[in-house]
């Protein structure tokens, strides 16, 4: 899943840091420590705004209880590294899922030069056709850590795909604004334990330049990234590489739900698949609670993990893409 860089800060210092993070953006990341958060005598949390949201003519639904069941699919299969039988049947579930919704679905397959040698990787991608061509990605990996130990990412991995697989079959006939894709990445763990230079996020980094290639990337306006989303104790924090207005947007939606308590204001910086995507110009957002204990354990397993976190999620992005549509609209 993710490596986590800097430290956890309030939104109060949140300007300094992403002129900073801007900077660092134009040089390849490395990954670094983070240090604990600020205490609330330190921190001065800026309450966001909570304007009314524009409203979509179709009602969407969330169904938390399909979402588990997805998770608990992923996880029967077991360990799920790049490459691995494991894998191939979890992309085989998500594509059947996909079209069972009446989804349109691709493979984007490639080779990804690792340090283990040659991997076979793919990408899966599932289209919602909006009333316009321009795109709106909805973005997981779908991978999990390769480990010592048997690692069967509830959590790190399952988790976040699961919420995908769900807002896929929320929208599928919503009608949107944009032209919805649902992205399943490939590769976004690392091949050795630690994450270092590139090896990690072969799926993301291969989708950009790809889409560089053919000149498809523009079309993408704005990619909102899951990761780590099904902890109990879910603690979603502002990540600092993150596109501002599409955190705020996000933000804005969670605290008109009543989850100003999870979508909280300290400031982290996360090195994921949006950092891609970010470097190429694209806006983009992590949501992820990367403070968990189970973290890269044998402990991140189905006791450790919420229906009720999948339905914060879920029911928050649902809220949000009304706002990233129009502020979209209203940019061309």
């Amino acid at each position: 899943m993710a490596r986590r860089a800097g430290h956890w800060t309030s939104a109060a210092t949140r300007g300094a840091l992403l002129t900073a993070v801007a900077a660092a953006l134009s040089a390849p990341q490395g990954a670094c420590a983070g240090s604990a958060p600020q205490t609330a005598a330190q921190a001065r949390p800026a309450a966001p705004a909570t304007p009314a949201a524009p409203q979509r003519a179709t009602a969407m639904t969330f169904d938390a209880a399909r979402a588990w069941t997805d998770l608990q699919r992923q996880v029967s299969f077991g360990p799920r590294p790049a490459g691995t039988p494991a894998l191939a049947k979890t992309r085989q579930y998500i594509l059947a899922q996909l079209k069972a919704a009446g989804i349109r679905t691709q493979e984007q397959s490639f080779t990804a030069a690792t340090p283990a040698g040659p991997v076979a990787m793919a990408n899966v991608i599932g289209t919602i056709a909006g009333r316009r061509p321009e795109r709106i990605v909805l973005a997981s990996h779908y991978d999990t850590k390769r480990a010592p130990f048997r690692f069967i990412g509830a959590n790190d991995g399952a988790s976040s795909t699961a919420a995908l697989l769900e807002l896929g079959r929320a929208l599928a006939t919503s009608q949107p604004a944009f032209t919805i894709e649902l992205l399943f990445l490939d590769g976004e763990e690392a091949v050795n334990w630690e994450w270092a230079g590139s090896d990690n996020t072969y799926g993301s980094r291969h989708y950009v330049q790809a889409g560089q290639k053919a000149g498809t990337l523009a079309g993408v306006k704005a990619l909102v990234l899951l990761d780590m989303i099904g902890d109990r104790d879910l603690l979603i924090r502002r990540e600092s590489y993150s596109t501002p207005w599409l955190v705020d947007a996000i933000w804005a939606a969670a605290a008109r739900a009543g989850h100003g308590g999870t979508f909280i204001n300290e400031l982290t910086t996360v090195e994921d698949d949006h950092v891609n995507f970010v470097r190429a110009g694209v806006p983009a957002v992590d949501v992820i609670d990367l403070d968990n204990p189970t973290w890269h354990t044998a402990q991140d397993d189905l006791d450790h993990v919420s229906a009720k976190s999948l339905q914060i999620v879920g029911d928050v992005i649902l809220a949000a893409l009304p706002a990233i549509e129009q502020r979209l609209a209203s940019a061309r």
